[in-house]
């Protein structure tokens, strides 16, 4: 009896057993033109490809032609004025960058005429670049330059922008226990009135590797990762992703640099040891109590 001949289902399945199982990046919806379309990337999908050796031409195939694995977090959908994002995981690494406005300057009652910056929108991204937060922020000074060019920010974003209190408060419970991720970090921290423990920030600004080429956040994101961005007005849902996609490319390298440079100030994890030393120590204390009580 003649065999048949094998199925093209059992060729995929057992050319599936022979390779290894890699997690795809999730995706984030549909190219719009047809109903077999394929899905978009996540936006981490060049350092997933280079982590799990995906050739480019291989995510052509997935993704169609038009992506390549330089094309990355700038490529998703941004949920402008969006809030917290309420169905975000948002783990233990955050990334955070913030838009702002001039104000001061040419003002009523300003005989110097100096401008200063203020808070006008702040963005959230976790460490897959994912939206966590975002929102406008109604600044409470009398805004001379909107800057919208860089900023993107114009006066009619205002009209459902929250007030910097709320945008505090939500932010400062974003940072809590987490590691934050950005550039010039310190500037975006200092708008919002916040501070953040330093053995929990991670600059990108500030790396050694990154300090040998150039410190810009766009020059970087073109050196690095092979990215244009702030080609015109900025997008701080961008940027953070960017500051993200900088860590993640020499992580280890990061951490390595961070130990150096501020270990004295983490916190000492308590041992096993010395929790069960006081455990004695307090149990002694409550016998001698007890003693002087009955006598």
């Amino acid at each position: 009896m003649q065999e048949r001949p094998e199925t093209s289902t059992k060729r995929r399945k057992s050319a599936s057993a022979e390779t290894p199982s890699v997690k795809r990046p999730t995706t984030v919806g549909k190219t719009k033109g047809t109903n077999n379309s394929k899905q978009e990337p996540s936006g981490s999908l060049a350092l997933w490809a280079k982590e799990n050796d995906i050739p480019a031409a291989d995510l052509a195939q997935a993704y169609g032609a038009r992506v390549t694995p330089a094309a990355v977090e700038h490529r998703k959908t941004e949920q402008i004025n969006a809030g917290l994002s309420e169905h975000v995981e948002v783990g233990r690494y955050i990334a955070m960058d913030c838009e702002m406005v001039g104000v001061g300057g040419a003002a009523p009652n300003n005989a110097n005429n100096d401008e200063y910056s203020v808070l006008a929108r702040v963005s959230i991204v976790n460490y897959h670049g994912d939206q966590i937060y975002d929102s406008f922020v109604r600044p409470k000074e009398y805004v001379t330059n909107w800057r919208t060019a860089v900023s993107g920010v114009t006066p009619g974003h205002m009209a459902t922008a929250r007030d910097l209190e709320t945008v505090q408060n939500d932010v400062a419970a974003l940072l809590k226990g987490r590691v934050l991720v950005g550039h010039s970090i310190h500037n975006d921290l200092k708008v919002l009135f916040l501070d953040h423990p330093r053995y929990n920030q991670r600059d990108t600004s500030q790396h050694p590797i990154y300090q040998r080429q150039s410190p810009a956040l766009k020059k970087l994101a073109k050196e690095i990762l092979g990215l244009d961005i702030q080609g015109g007005e900025h997008s701080s849902v961008e940027d953070a992703r960017v500051c993200m996609l900088l860590y993640r490319q020499h992580k280890n390298a990061f951490e390595a640099e961070h130990a150096r440079r501020w270990s004295h100030l983490q916190p000492k994890a308590v041992t096993k040891v010395e929790s069960h030393k006081k455990d004695i120590k307090s149990k002694t204390k409550e016998g001698k109590n007890k003693k002087k009580s009955k006598k």
